[in-house]
């Protein structure tokens, strides 16, 4: 028996990649559903050509607002992605074939970056498994905002060696952009889990992050990208305990 697929996106001023996620996915889909956080671009406009389920909602956390995504869903089998991923061919063609044939609570893949027009298999970024195919009564999104994770209740998971593609920055300053917001959240929800920084782990933690990715990680077989990537994520090591450090001296004035 074939399963009804239902395909959730969460978007915001997506207009630049919108269109290829659904169009990779249409193919397979039941039913797509993009709840949107009041976009002001062509977001909605282009969501409404492919005929999706469109909600808007307040954005309160990526982790809320995909959970709640996923009520909006008629189906309880959910393929998740993000508005600037896509599948591949291959993988849209292998989840037509777990339709026909569901056995397992929930399937992961591979996740390939693309960083300014360069596919980076290095840098700790590649495989980069994710879960993002699963019955939805079988679990939930966790983890720490910005840092969202599904996780389902069984260990009855099936990994396929196929990738989604994630384009994630058309620039440099698209990267360094992104990591000062979401260095933001990030201190926000660490100092509310009530963890604290000191002057060592601002001064050692960007270090150490910089040589696991660039050394360890064989970041610098991705060549200047790889490079690029290896400082901006120190970088934004850096920023999260400084900014976890700033939050903690605030609260005891």
């Amino acid at each position: 028996m074939q399963i009804q697929l239902s395909v959730v996106i969460i978007t915001f001023n997506e207009e630049k990649n919108i269109e290829r996620c659904l169009s990779s996915v249409k193919t397979i889909a039941d039913e797509i559903v993009v709840v949107d956080s009041f976009s002001t671009d062509k977001t909605k406009e282009i969501c409404l050509k492919f005929g999706v389920k469109f909600i808007e909602h307040q954005f309160d956390g990526h982790i809320e607002q995909k959970n709640w995504a996923i009520t909006q869903a008629s189906s309880p089998y959910i393929l998740s992605l993000d508005a600037d991923e896509a599948l591949t061919p291959e993988l849209a063609k292998e989840i037509e074939q777990i339709k026909n044939n569901w056995q397992f609570d929930g399937y992961s893949f591979n996740r390939l970056t693309n960083y300014c027009g360069k596919w980076i298999k290095h840098c700790g970024w590649y495989p980069d498994v994710k879960l993002r195919l699963w019955d939805s009564r079988k679990g939930s999104w966790k983890g720490t905002n910005p840092h969202d994770r599904y996780e389902v209740e069984s260990n009855k998971i099936k990994h396929i060696n196929h990738d989604i593609l994630h384009y994630s920055y058309y620039s440099i300053s698209d990267h360094i952009k992104q990591v000062n917001y979401f260095t933001d959240i990030a201190a926000k929800a660490a100092f509310a889990e009530g963890k604290r920084s000191s002057f060592l782990k601002i001064s050692i933690n960007p270090i150490i992050k910089f040589f696991r990715d660039y050394v360890f990680k064989l970041g610098f077989l991705d060549g200047y990208y790889g490079f690029i990537i290896s400082i901006i994520s120190s970088h934004a090591t850096f920023l999260k305990y400084a900014k976890l450090k700033q939050l903690s001296s605030s609260s005891e004035k």
